[in-house]
């Protein structure tokens, strides 16, 4: 039986790795006339543009989320206890959508400009205002979305850490701000790093918002050069360069994570305790907290909300709900596909928890770290040369025509959505399965039990809030991806994505706000559901009532 488990492992790995394969496949075919032209022409601006492009997001989603993971972990203020959830919601606005949000909102036609002019009696020419469309709103609007990796991950750590060891700083004279930078920040910084890493890769990933904001990034070229010169070799070589950024930013995660090795006790009531600020500080906490929310969620759901409504007669029709029927019918689909998948190949583990099977569990959840883009790439091209193949053959042997059968249907689509979130829900299986002793598995065997009985009746109902949540967090991605739904879907088949994305692109961006606010509104239920699950697995001690001087 385990080498059956085995067997669907390794085949599970073999198919899930044929994007990557292929894609790496073309770095070692000979330069193209259009390669050649692409090296010429725009391929250091894509490299500059990828590379300014992470170092602002950098700086953007490691200053918001660790001042915010600081102030809600360790401090107490107004509103604490609302924004240690309030924070995650962001995750839930999809970047290309508050780019369509605040496009709108900061546009020269737009209700921000128009006020400005209206007040001041200011012509066109009359004021300066910042263009939303360049690389610096790109930054802005990546950042404002993708913080909260750096926020859950680093809230998280601070949680963790125990209070021995930061009382002890201040029993040396060290003041809570000056603790945090020398103690609790170096403590924390495995997961800061982890979750500025997923940051980065969502940042690479991107091609809504740097698309429409005319960014050149490799998502952009990639797509332009598949599609505008249809040559799909030179895509794939700029591909593998993307997946050499993607690769080089997981090296920099798990060096960060060999070379940390911080001990400290936890235990019960073992937790920092959180320092009351006074009251001016307090409120300024609460400010910090407040803006990333309200720039990342709060005017760009209030402006969609406003444009829904406006709009709802005309866009609520028979074909959006068509829209929402395929977004979600494919993304319930997939999720609990992705979820057996991830039980198999878990549990598979678990029988068989050896190197080997771990490294192959591990490739077949690499796919999280690719850009939509480069899977899209990755399952066309060996699709394409299948479908021919078996054309070839049967019009040799039969006289008869079979078509495409992979390419340009929902099954590539529905794969290449496993291929990419398969990791979401490999993730939160393996975490679970994990915390059950490994007793529980040996006291069934001996009951007669084989291990498909011992998933079915015994770790599946103790782990159905997890799995629950694996479910929905690869609902919401599947809802927001947009390259590789761009790239795969059959011919005259679209999402709230697709649909939002083509309108917004047309500049219709009052008419996109419903298929926008639709992927919002369904993707902060399991945000908040997240949320609290992590809010619950630490204890959080009562504040120290005696505020310091020092804080």
């Amino acid at each position: 039986m385990t080498d059956r488990w085995q067997l669907g492992i390794l085949t599970i790995t073999l198919l899930f790795a044929v994007p990557v394969i292929t894609v790496f496949s073309f770095v070692f075919q000979g330069p193209s006339d259009v390669w050649n032209h692409l090296v010429d022409t725009v391929l250091s601006d894509y490299i500059v543009n990828s590379l300014l492009l992470m170092l602002g997001v950098s700086l953007g989603t490691l200053s918001i989320g660790i001042t915010t993971a600081w102030l809600t972990s360790l401090c107490e203020f107004p509103g604490r206890k609302i924004f240690q959830w309030a924070l995650l919601l962001p995750l839930a606005m999809p970047a290309y959508i508050i780019a369509y949000t605040y496009t709108g909102m900061l546009d020269f036609s737009g209700p921000v400009q128009t006020l400005i002019r209206e007040t001041f009696g200011w012509g066109a020419r009359d004021y300066w205002f910042p263009e939303v469309r360049s690389i610096g709103g790109a930054m802005m609007m990546l950042s404002l979305v993708l913080y909260p990796y750096v926020y859950l991950l680093t809230r998280a750590a601070f949680l963790e850490q125990s209070s021995v060891t930061l009382e002890a700083s201040r029993s040396l004279g060290m003041g809570p701000w000056k603790s945090f930078f020398a103690i609790a920040l170096p403590m924390a910084r495995p997961a800061i790093v982890t979750g500025l890493s997923l940051a980065l890769m969502e940042t690479l990933a991107d091609f809504g918002t740097v698309e429409y904001f005319g960014v050149t990034t490799f998502t952009t070229g990639i797509f332009r050069t598949w599609f505008g010169l249809g040559d799909a070799s030179a895509a794939s070589q700029l591909a593998s360069i993307l997946l050499l950024f993607v690769f080089v930013l997981i090296v920099i995660e798990r060096f960060s994570r060999r070379q940390a090795r911080y001990h400290q006790h936890i235990g019960h009531q073992a937790h920092a305790k959180r320092i009351q600020l006074t009251f001016k500080k307090g409120w300024l906490a609460f400010i910090t907290c407040l803006i990333p929310l309200l720039l990342g969620f709060g005017l760009p759901f209030a402006q969609l909300s406003v444009w829904t409504i406006e709009t709802a007669e005309q866009m609520i029709n028979s074909d959006f709900y068509t829209l929402v029927f395929h977004s979600l019918s494919l993304a319930i689909v997939t999720a609990i596909l992705a979820l057996i998948l991830a039980l198999f190949m878990s549990y598979g583990q678990r029988l068989k928890n050896s190197p080997v099977i771990h490294l192959m569990v591990r490739i077949a959840s690499m796919g999280y770290a690719i850009p939509g883009t480069v899977i899209a790439i990755g399952i066309v091209i060996p699709f394409a040369w299948l479908d021919n193949t078996v054309d070839d053959w049967t019009r040799s042997q039969f006289d008869f025509s079979t078509g495409l059968l992979l390419s340009g249907t929902l099954f590539a689509l529905v794969f290449s959505y496993l291929v990419r979130f398969l990791a979401v829900s490999t993730g939160s299986v393996e975490s679970s399965l994990g915390k059950i002793k490994p007793s529980m598995d040996d006291a069934a065997r001996s009951m007669g039990y084989k291990p498909i009985q011992v998933l079915q009746k015994i770790h599946i109902p103790i782990m159905r809030t997890t799995l629950l949540t694996a479910v929905l967090l690869v609902f919401v991605d599947i809802l927001k991806e947009l390259p590789a739904t761009l790239l795969l879907r059959p011919f005259n088949f679209n999402t709230l994505a697709v649909r939002a994305y083509e309108l917004a692109a047309d500049e219709r961006l009052a008419d996109a706000s419903s298929a926008a606010i639709m992927i919002v509104l369904t993707g902060i239920i399991p945000v908040i559901l997240l949320s609290l699950s992590i809010t619950r697995n630490f204890y959080e001690p009562s504040a120290n009532q005696e505020p310091s001087s020092n804080d």
